[in-house]
């Protein structure tokens, strides 16, 4: 296979993008390792325990139902007629706490179902680590999906405002600082690894996974704003884990519920979705996600489903052509590659689990996602995977070759980051005290304010229709499109941070709705009455944008609102609430405002930090709106012209700025 390096191009951009660090250092540890360390303690490991530093489960919930069966071709049988009700695992019970102890996991992933306040995950990350200690384990790898803006896990801290927003603000400083919060109030909970950076090159405006969650559709954006964020996790002591490679941003479909093919060249990936991860691996990148995608150009090696019945390509977590060779050979990867989650749909309908660990492990991983437990069913295959694991490896089936420089990889990481030498788990009263205090304070949560308001991007603004400016008497109607959740916290948020700036007048009359089709038709009615208008939009997938479909049945109501008011003479502002394609949408709005990410808060976040997590983006765009906080965003993607029939076209509307 041959070499591929990066280009000048590339090598300045980390240049720049290092120097743009300052004083803070890309990397807090050394780049050498004592391997001699290392290799003493792997001499020292049965296949057991190296099996067991390879594997990483998560105990997301637990429902007791009785011990699965298994059928001949070696998969669970399920138990449906237990009547238990699962609860979130917030605290280890006893069979989870005997199975850390037994297998020796390298690591664990916590969900949101495991996170309900600052003590509680404290004392769950110290458990979990000293009871693996007290089994005879290496300390833990304990992870969580930490992106920022959709995907935060932590859901009472500070969730920031995501990977888009972060471009959008158009300097790589503010993704080093927001990733910084994340490593900080990941530390205080005992949380040392980050499956973040999202380094995907959002291609396929129809992306059904990917969208806000990536920096950009320009790859060369996506490697600078990932690198400093990357930068922003280490300089906390955070591990941080670029991903989904080879890439995930030019599916059509999502590799939970789908099997997402890209039928794409090596050399196409090599100018486009393969840029950013080989940006930050010479950048120093220490841990690589990979992605369920099958690239049939690159694998052609198939495998016959096991719900179809039909042959499908290997994809990158399986491929030793894609992991051994483009990863580790071509690109020069030494450090860690973890799976993506193998409980998802694109992995679980079609292949086996034993000849997924199997060929995982031979292609060239080093820790495996295991299938989350919810239940006692799940929990035992979880047993049994990592049994057949062991068993697989003593007959040759896995190559123990492999099994010790994936080990090797894992025991260099944990030492590089301090873990190796961690013997004591047990808390202090300031330890807790410090958790509670970092985690949602009033200094992480400005950083995500400042950050959510200077990405805010006003793409359109004709007759002074943004900002409003209403007087006592007058009347603003913000309606929110249906979204499946309420918004309403956003403006709950806004409007007190209003008043107390002193850019609400009292006697405005402020009516929030969410649309519906139940009340649609008088909401029109009630809109083109108003003085003011703010509608916001949140376009998730690209349904959303045809009026006829469930997703998108308000983009109706809004255009019927814009006309409406329009021929009454009057303004509306549109604001964008997550992707920013509505902008092609709404084109006879007066005003079109971009805020990228509309994350649901359960409640208003209180003042100490407590309750739910703080999502900046769309309380900042609706006082920006009432000009408290003035837009400096920079577009970061391509927003394409909408046809007739409501589809994403080649031509650009609006352009990238950067």
């Amino acid at each position: 296979m041959r070499k591929w390096r990066s280009a000048k191009s590339l090598m300045g951009l980390m240049l720049s993008t290092v120097m743009l660090a300052g004083s803070i250092p890309g990397n807090v540890f050394a780049a050498d390792t004592q391997t001699d360390r290392v290799e003493s303690v792997l001499a020292g490991m049965s296949i057991e325990e190296k099996i067991g530093q390879m594997m990483v489960p998560s105990f997301r919930v637990w429902k007791e139902v009785p011990a699965p069966g298994t059928d001949d071709m070696n998969q669970t049988v399920e138990n449906t007629g237990s009547s238990s009700v699962a609860v979130n695992v917030t605290e280890l019970n006893d069979e989870i706490r005997q199975c850390i102890a037994k297998y020796h996991f390298g690591g664990t992933v916590l969900y949101a179902e495991n996170c309900n306040d600052a003590e509680q995950v404290l004392r769950l990350t110290s458990d979990i680590q000293s009871t693996n200690l007290a089994g005879g384990g290496i300390p833990m790898l304990i992870a969580a999906d930490q992106e920022g803006g959709t995907v935060a896990r932590i859901g009472f801290g500070t969730a920031g405002t995501g990977n888009m927003s972060l471009a959008a603000a158009g300097d790589p400083v503010y993704a080093r600082n927001m990733a910084a919060v994340f490593g900080e109030e990941m530390g205080a909970l005992g949380i040392n690894t980050d499956f973040a950076p999202v380094m995907d090159v959002n291609r396929n405006p129809n992306n059904p996974v990917i969208g806000i969650r990536s920096f950009s559709d320009d790859p060369n954006l996506v490697a600078k704003y990932g690198i400093a964020y990357m930068q922003g996790l280490h300089g906390t002591g955070t591990i941080a884990t670029l991903k989904h490679f080879p890439g995930h941003g030019n599916t059509d479909t999502d590799s939970h519920t789908g099997f997402p093919c890209i039928n794409e060249s090596y050399e196409s990936l090599k100018k486009s979705d393969l840029v950013p991860f080989q940006a930050a691996i010479n950048a120093g990148a220490d841990m690589i996600m990979t992605a369920h995608i099958q690239y049939p150009q690159i694998e052609k090696e198939t495998y016959i489903s096991k719900t179809t019945g039909e042959p499908v390509y290997l994809p990158a977590t399986m491929s030793r052509t894609i992991l051994s060779g483009i990863l580790r050979q071509d690109m020069g990867f030494e450090g860690v590659i973890v799976t993506d989650g193998l409980d998802m749909a694109a992995i679980s309908d079609n292949f086996r689990t034993d000849d997924v660990i199997c060929m995982s492990i031979n292609a060239g991983v080093d820790m495996i996602l295991l299938p989350i437990v919810t239940d006692t069913n799940s929990f035992h295959e979880t047993e049994r995977i990592m049994e057949s694991a062991v068993a697989m490896t003593k007959d040759g089936r896995i190559s123990e070759a492999q099994v010790n420089a994936a080990v090797r990889r894992i025991l260099k990481l944990k030492e590089k980051y301090g873990l190796l030498d961690k013997k004591d788990f047990s808390l202090t009263d300031a330890q807790i005290a410090q958790a509670v205090a970092s985690v949602g304070s009033p200094a992480h949560r400005n950083v995500a304010w400042q950050t959510a308001t200077k990405s805010l991007t006003l793409v359109k603004n004709e007759k002074s229709a943004f900002p409003i400016t209403p007087k006592a008497g007058e009347s603003v109607y913000i309606l929110f499109a249906d979204s499946g959740a309420s918004r309403s916290e956003a403006w709950t948020m806004a409007e007190t941070k209003l008043r107390a700036d002193g850019k609400l007048a009292d006697g405005v009359d402020v009516a929030m709705q969410k649309n519906t089709k139940e009340a649609g038709d008088a909401q029109v009615v009630q809109a083109v009455r108003a003085d003011y208008v703010i509608l916001v939009s949140r376009i998730f997938n690209s349904n959303c944008l045809d009026p006829d479909t469930d997703d998108g049945f308000s983009t109706g109501y809004f255009d019927q609102i814009i006309a409406g008011r329009k021929a009454a003479g009057k303004t509306t502002i549109v604001v964008s609430s997550q992707l920013p394609y509505d902008a092609g949408r709404f084109t006879d709005a007066d005003a079109v405002l971009l805020a990228y990410c509309s994350g649901v808060m359960r409640s208003v976040p209180a003042a100490s930090g407590a309750g739910s997590a703080y999502v900046p983006n769309l309380p900042a765009a609706l006082c920006a709106c009432f000009g408290d906080g003035v837009p400096g965003g920079v577009l970061p993607v391509d927003i394409p012209v909408i046809d007739a029939e409501y589809n994403m076209t080649d031509k650009v509307l609006y352009k990238r700025a950067q």
